[in-house]
Formats: structure tokens, C-alpha cells, sequence
């Protein structure tokens, strides 16, 4: 009997010599529950995007409710930077040093997130789905514990340039861009777009503005004294409404394109004034809370459902609020596909292993990442503003 239970013993210990050992568990994860953390600008000039943050508090809470996964719990720590880069690294250090955060998810923010980015990478913390369009995050060579989440800004910039060179390729144009790398993406690609000979020629007055500045009133004066009949703006929320605002105020009437990062309707063209940005032009990938053609969707039910329980304070007009709600449920299928092993290791393995629809995602959009991939989001349509809503035109455009 000793004999067998010795011979039993000693095959076990060779099973588990043999069978591969899984990392450990991430800092932040217990049996209960996985702690991530965020920065976010609930303070400062970009202040509107902090809706983000508190779509996803709600929806994690929501996760949390229905038993969490895999049994566990998320907590997210959401700390505000007030879009300060020196804050954001005091925040993030915070939350990786001393709370012990398993990844740092869905963090807002170009200026913000690269100020962070080599450190995290040092660290080998994953910055998951980082709520900016910056090429930055798609770079796994170089960067391989950083992932993207939206469509970079260069291809945005690029499909408003295909845009013009079909219908106004004699277009005079001005640009309005933030001065940082995100700024600098957004023009790149739209100077990619038109190609050198046509960027050349059709760009007649560039001005730019920091994000410490009380208003851009003197730059739309002088990009209005070029001539140009084009004007693409590229600003953060604030400084959107204000250029939509003075541009009509002074009787501007340029074919006006406006980024994605600045097009929700409540935080941006109702503050400009919504008969000040009639007849402009956007891109979309996410389905705007503000378009009839939605209103019998059963993910927008859901949606709304989610916003009035979760997050009741939460604007049902915001666009914020439905990008915060579709970054958080990527977040939760990487969870699930983590399963047990919650090692940084394998978050961050399965964070570029996704290939799934979300309810929120325009038709014909999905996500989809791998090895060598982190862009999960590449495809958007074009929308015009007309009366209090963004009116979806043409066809679904990118890879």
C-alpha cells in the first residue's frame, strides 16, 4: 500500500513537472477581484471627455452587479489629470506603484498617454485601448505592452483629403490644429491624403493653438484673411465650439471638416450653437444617440437602459458616453478570454487576440487585433451635421 501511494506521488510530481506553469496572477488580482486604473480629464480644458470615465465606471459596476468576470469583480480607478502631462505621470506612477494596478485601461489623451508610454513599457504594465487616435499606440515593435482602442488620427485625416480631391479639388484650404502629437497625426494624414503636389497647392494658411489658450478667435481671423474656402479643424471640445462659433459669427462660410474626437453633439455643436455648424462634415464609427434611424436598434435600448441606471447624470445626447460604454466592454472580453491566467503576460496577449463586433459600432465596423496589430478599430463614415444631428452619408471607408 506505502509502495503505491509512493508510486502515485511520484507520477503526480512528474504531471506537474511536465504541465507548463502558468505566470502569476498581475498585481491587482486576487480571487474576488481585478483592479485596472484610468486618468482622465475630469478637470482642465479637455474636461468633456471625462464622460468617458464615468461610462465606464458605470458600466464595470453594471459587469460587477451580474457576478463580474469569471467570478471576479473589477474595480476601476479612475484618477483626474486635468489633461496635465506631469499629472498624468504622478497618476499613473500612483496607480502602478502604490495601487497596484493589474493594466492601465482606456486612459484619455495624446499628450498624456506619451508621457507614460516608455515608463509603462519599462514596467511591462499594459495601457490598453488608450482613448486617443495617435499612431503611437500601433507600433508593437517597439511598444509591445501599448494597444490602441478608436481609428488612428492619420487615417482619419487621410479620408477627408479623399474627400475634398474628389469633390473640390481646386479647394483652398485652411488648417486649425492642436499643437501636440495628436494635432500633428490629424495633419499629416491629411497632408498624406491630398499627396505632396496637392498639399502643396491647395493648403493656403495653417495656424495652431495650445491648449493653455483662453480662446482661438485671432487664429479663425487669420485663416479667414487667406481666402481658404476649406477649413479643417482639428481641436478638442472646447476650443471645436469655440472656432464653429466664430467662424459663423464672422460670416465665414468655409466646407468645414471637423474630427471625430470633437463631434459629439451635446459637448461641442450645442454649445457652438447647432444652427452655427449646419452643413459640416465628420467621420463616425459608433452610432450616434442622436439618429432616429437608431431609435427602434436593440443596442441602443440597451444602451439606454445602461445610461439610466449606471449613469444617470450622464448626457443621452453624448457620444462620449457611448465610446466609454464600448471601450469597457472590450475590456471585459479580453477579461474573459484571459480566463484564470491574469498574468500581465497574457492580458496584454489577449488584448491583441480580439476579433468581435460591439453593439455600438456603425454597421460593417469591428474589432479586431492581433500580434502584429493593434489597431483595433480602422474603418468610419462620413456625416454631415443637418438640424440638431449628425446625418450619416456615403459608405463605410478604411481597411
Amino acid at each position: 500500500m506505502q509502495r503505491l501511494d509512493r508510486s502515485m506521488l511520484m507520477l503526480a510530481a512528474v504531471l506537474l513537472a511536465a504541465a507548463p506553469a502558468l505566470a502569476a496572477n498581475a498585481p491587482g488580482v486576487i480571487d474576488t477581484e481585478i483592479r485596472i486604473g484610468q486618468t482622465m480629464p475630469y478637470s482642465g480644458p479637455a474636461s468633456a471627455y471625462g464622460a468617458i470615465g464615468r461610462s465606464e465606471l458605470g458600466y464595470f459596476a453594471m459587469i460587477n452587479e451580474q457576478g463580474g468576470v469569471n467570478g471576479r469583480k473589477i474595480t476601476l480607478e479612475s484618477l483626474d489629470d486635468g489633461y496635465s502631462p506631469p499629472k498624468t505621470f504622478e497618476q499613473t506612477r500612483r496607480l502602478v506603484e502604490e495601487d497596484q494596478v493589474a493594466a492601465i485601461v482606456s486612459s484619455l489623451g495624446t499628450p498624456t498617454g506619451v508621457v507614460v508610454h516608455k515608463y509603462l513599457n519599462d514596467h511591462k504594465v499594459p495601457q490598453l485601448f488608450q482613448a486617443s487616435g495617435a499612431t503611437f499606440w500601433a507600433d508593437p515593435q517597439h511598444f509591445p505592452w501599448t494597444i490602441g482602442w478608436q481609428p488612428n488620427y492619420q487615417t482619419e485625416g487621410a479620408i477627408y483629403a479623399r474627400y475634398l480631391l474628389e469633390h473640390d479639388p481646386k479647394a483652398r484650404i485652411a488648417v486649425l490644429y492642436q499643437n501636440d502629437d495628436a494635432g500633428r497625426d490629424y495633419v499629416k494624414g491629411f497632408k498624406d491624403g491630398l499627396g505632396p503636389d496637392a498639399a502643396k497647392k491647395m493648403i493656403v494658411a495653417v495656424a495652431s493653438y495650445e491648449v493653455t489658450d483662453a480662446t482661438l478667435d485671432s487664429q479663425i481671423v487669420s485663416l479667414q484673411a487667406s481666402g481658404a474656402t476649406v477649413l479643417f479643424n482639428n481641436s478638442t471640445p472646447k476650443f471645436a465650439a469655440q472656432a464653429i462659433r466664430k467662424t459663423y459669427d464672422i460670416g465665414w462660410r468655409p466646407l468645414h471638416f471637423l474630427m471625430s474626437v470633437a463631434n459629439s453633439v451635446s459637448a461641442v455643436m450645442a454649445p457652438a450653437g447647432l444652427e452655427k455648424g449646419q452643413g459640416i462634415i465628420t467621420a463616425q464609427y459608433l452610432k450616434d444617440p442622436n439618429d432616429p434611424q437608431w431609435a427602434n436598434d436593440p443596442a441602443m435600448k440597451d444602451w439606454l437602459a445602461f445610461m439610466k441606471k449606471y449613469d444617470p447624470q450622464g448626457d443621452l445626447g453624448d457620444i462620449f458616453n457611448v465610446y466609454g460604454y464600448s471601450v469597457a466592454q472590450t475590456m471585459v472580453q479580453v477579461l474573459k478570454q484571459c480566463g484564470n491566467d491574469l498574468s500581465r503576460e497574457n492580458i496584454m496577449k489577449q488584448a491583441a487576440s480580439l476579433d468581435m463586433p460591439l453593439p455600438m459600432l456603425l454597421p460593417g465596423i469591428r474589432v479586431h487585433t492581433g500580434a502584429t496589430d493593434y489597431s483595433p478599430i480602422t474603418r468610419m463614415r462620413l456625416a454631415r451635421f443637418e438640424g440638431k444631428r449628425w446625418v450619416p452619408f456615403g459608405k463605410v471607408i478604411g481597411e
